[in-house]
C-alpha cells in the first residue's frame, strides 16, 4: 500500500548511519529496573531498561501514562489513592538505579545520615514507594525508611520528566543560572559571597552590641559607681553575719567579761590570792624554802598567765564589735550588701565579679565605636571583592546568554518551532537579594507566536511544544551534565515526517550521554531507539490489564510498521519500517 504522509513531511530516505552504529553512553548511571504492583491497570510488571535511547510505544489508551505515573510515584510525586488497582490493598513501585558512587544522590543521603555505598562499591540505589487505599504512602531508599520530601529530593537528582508531567529540572527557574554558568564554564562566587556574608554578620553583631551598650550606658555607669562605693569583698557577708550575731549578745558578753576580769583582778580575785600564796611560801626559811621552790615556780607561771588573761579581757571590753553602735553599723553594711545582691540577681559574694563585668562592658562600650569601624571596613572590603567578581560573572553571562540563545534558536526550526523565539533573561537583583548566584536572576523565556512577549517555559508552550523546547535545551546543554535519566512525554505531539525525524535524531544524540526514555507515537523516533518496549491493554471485558513487552528485532519491525500503517500492517509498511530502522 501507499504510505500516507505524516504531519508536515514524508518518510525520509535511508541515511548511511545504521541504527546499530549509534554510540551509547556507558556512564554506568541509569535506571535499570522498574517493578510495579497493583497500579491502576497494572497487576504486576517487571520492566528492565537499557542504556541510550529507549522508547515506549503502543496505541492510545494502552496505559503508557500509567508507567509515567508509577515512575513519578517512586520519585516522590504526590500520592493519589486513585492509583491503587481496584481490589488491591495497596500499590507499590520499586525503581532500581545503577549509579556512580560519586553521584550527588549519595552525598545527599549521607547528609541525612543514611548509608551510602563504599567508593569501591557498585553504586546500587533502590527506591520504593507504597500507597494505601486511604492515600497514605511510605517511602524507602535502600530499605531505609525516608520522608517523601527526601525521596523527592533524591528523585530530582535521578530522573527528569519533560512534557505534561514536567515539574522540576529545566522548569525550575532556580536552576537556570547554574545551567548558564556551567555552559559558560563560569567561576563560582561562593568564596566571595561567604566572606561578604561573614563580614556582614560580624558588622551586624558589632552594631547590635554597641547599640545595646549605649542604651544602658547610664545605668551601667550608675551601677559601677554604686559598686565602687560599696567595695564588696568575697566572704564579707558571712563575716558580717557572724559579727552581728555576737553584737546581738553584747550585753551578755560584756557582763561575762567584767565578771571574769573581776574574778582575776578584783579585790578578791585570783591574782590577789596567788600573790598571797607566793608571799606565804616565800617566808619559809632555809631548807624548808627549798622544798617549795617548784610550787613557787608554778605560781609564778600562773601569775603570768593570769596577767595575760586579764589584759585580753580588758582588750575585749574595748573591741569594736562590742562598742556601742557597732550592731547598727554591721546591720547597715549587711543590708547594703544584700540589697545590691538582689538588684543584680546574684549572691553577695559575687558582687565583686559583677562589678568587674560591668567595668568590662563599659570598656567594651568605650572600644565599641572602634570595633564597629573595623567591622565596617571589613564589610566594605569584602563587598568590593564580591562586586568585582560578580561583575565579571555578569558580563560573562551576558555574552554566554547570547551564544546559548543562538544555539537553542538554531535547534527550533527542525523541531517545528520555527516561529518560536527563545531568550535568556538577566534581571538585576536588589542588593538585598544578592547571593552566591550573583547580582541577577537568570530565567529562560520562550515566545511561540510572532509578536508575543516571551514568558516562562511552562506557561507559554503547550505540552508537545514544551517537550520539544526541553529537547532543544537538553541537546544544547548536554555537555554541562544533568541527571542520568531523562524522560520525554508528548515530544512528538502534532508532528510527523521530517520534524519527527529531527526529534528522533536529537533524542538519539542525547542518548549518547544520558539514558533517554521516550513515550512516542512517531515511527521516526521509535526507529532510532537502542531498545524498544510496547505497551498493550488486554482483557476479556470484565478484567482489563496493561502489559509491557521488550521487543526483539522482529517484533520491533512489526510495531514500527503498525505505527506507520495503523491496524492493518502491509508489506509496504514493513518495508518502510525496515527503511526507517536502517536509516536510524
Amino acid at each position: 500500500m501507499e504510505l500516507e504522509e505524516q504531519g508536515d513531511g514524508c518518510i525520509n530516505t535511508p541515511r548511511n548511519t545504521s541504527h546499530h552504529a549509534i554510540p551509547v553512553a556507558t556512564t554506568g548511571s541509569m535506571l535499570q529496573r522498574l517493578t510495579i504492583r497493583d497500579v491502576v491497570l497494572i497487576r504486576a510488571l517487571d520492566l528492565e531498561f537499557g542504556s541510550g535511547l529507549g522508547v515506549l510505544t503502543g496505541e492510545t489508551g494502552a496505559g503508557k501514562s500509567i508507567l509515567l505515573d508509577a515512575l513519578g510515584l517512586a520519585l516522590g510525586s504526590r500520592a493519589d489513592a486513585g492509583l491503587v488497582r481496584r481490589g488491591a490493598p495497596q500499590a507499590s513501585v520499586v525503581a532500581e538505579f545503577d549509579l556512580s558512587p560519586s553521584h550527588p544522590a549519595f552525598a545527599l543521603l549521607a547528609a541525612h545520615d543514611l548509608a551510602t555505598p563504599d567508593l569501591a562499591g557498585d553504586g546500587a540505589l533502590v527506591i520504593r514507594r507504597t500507597l494505601a487505599l486511604d492515600g497514605r504512602s511510605r517511602a524507602f531508599i535502600n530499605d531505609q525508611t525516608v520522608s517523601v520530601g527526601l525521596l523527592r529530593s533524591v528523585g530530582r537528582l535521578l530522573v527528569e520528566v519533560h512534557g505534561q508531567f514536567d515539574q522540576y529540572g529545566l522548569m525550575d527557574e532556580t536552576t537556570h543560572a547554574g545551567l548558564l554558568d556551567a555552559f559558560a564554564s563560569a567561576p563560582t562566587l561562593a568564596g566571595q559571597w561567604a566572606r561578604l556574608a561573614s563580614a556582614r554578620k560580624a558588622e551586624a553583631e558589632a552594631t547590635a552590641i554597641l547599640s545595646a551598650a549605649r542604651k544602658e550606658e547610664d545605668l551601667l555607669r550608675a551601677h559601677a559607681a554604686e559598686l565602687a562605693t560599696l567595695a564588696p569583698l568575697a566572704g564579707e557577708e558571712a563575716d558580717l553575719a557572724a559579727r552581728r550575731s555576737r553584737l546581738q549578745q553584747r550585753g551578755r558578753v560584756i557582763d561575762a567579761l567584767t565578771a571574769a576580769l573581776d574574778a582575776i583582778s578584783g579585790e578578791e580575785g585570783a591574782e590577789l590570792k596567788l600573790a598571797q600564796a607566793t608571799r606565804v611560801l616565800g617566808r619559809l626559811p632555809g631548807d624548808q624554802g627549798a622544798l617549795v621552790d617548784p610550787v613557787l615556780a608554778a605560781l609564778d607561771r600562773a601569775g603570768h598567765a593570769l596577767a595575760e588573761a586579764s589584759q585580753e579581757l580588758e582588750r575585749l571590753q574595748h573591741d569594736d564589735d562590742l562598742a556601742p553602735g557597732g550592731l547598727e553599723a554591721v546591720e547597715d553594711r549587711l543590708y547594703a550588701l544584700r540589697a545590691a545582691a538582689r538588684k543584680h540577681g546574684c549572691h553577695a559574694d559575687q558582687l565583686a565579679d559583677v562589678h568587674g563585668q560591668i567595668a568590662g562592658r563599659l570598656a567594651a562600650l568605650d572600644d565599641g565605636s572602634a570595633a564597629l569601624a573595623r567591622a565596617s571596613d571589613a564589610t566594605a572590603s569584602a563587598r568590593t571583592d564580591y562586586l568585582l567578581a560578580a561583575e565579571v560573572l555578569s558580563r560573562l553571562r551576558q555574552t554566554t546568554a547570547k551564544r546559548l540563545d543562538a544555539a537553542i534558536q538554531a535547534e527550533l526550526p527542525d523541531l517545528r518551532l520555527e516561529k518560536a523565539r527563545f531568550e535568556t533573561v538577566l534581571e538585576p537583583l536588589s542588593e538585598d537579594d544578592w547571593g552566591p548566584g550573583g547580582m541577577e536572576r537568570v530565567a529562560f523565556r520562550i515566545a511561540t507566536n510572532p509578536g508575543a512577549s516571551p514568558g516562562p517555559l511552562g506557561k507559554i508552550a503547550s505540552g508537545g511544544e514544551l517537550a520539544r523546547i526541553m529537547l532543544a535545551l537538553k541537546v544544547v546543554l548536554a555537555a554541562v551534565g544533568s541527571v542520568p535519566t531523562l524522560v520525554f512525554d508528548e515530544v512528538d505531539t502534532g508532528i510527523g515526517g521530517a520534524t519527527a525525524d529531527a526529534v528522533g535524531a536529537r533524542l538519539a544524540r542525547l542518548g549518547q550521554q544520558f539514558q533517554i526514555l521516550v513515550v512516542t507515537h512517531a515511527p521516526q523516533v521509535a526507529a532510532r531507539a537502542n531498545w524498544h518496549a510496547r505497551v498493550q491493554k488486554a482483557g476479556d471485558g470484565e478484567a482489563v490489564a496493561t502489559t509491557v513487552d521488550r521487543l526483539d528485532d522482529g517484533d520491533r519491525r512489526e510495531e514500527i510498521a503498525r505505527m506507520l500503517a495503523g491496524a492493518t500492517i502491509t508489506d509496504a509498511a514493513r518495508a518502510a519500517a525496515d527503511q526507517l530502522i536502517a536509516a536510524g
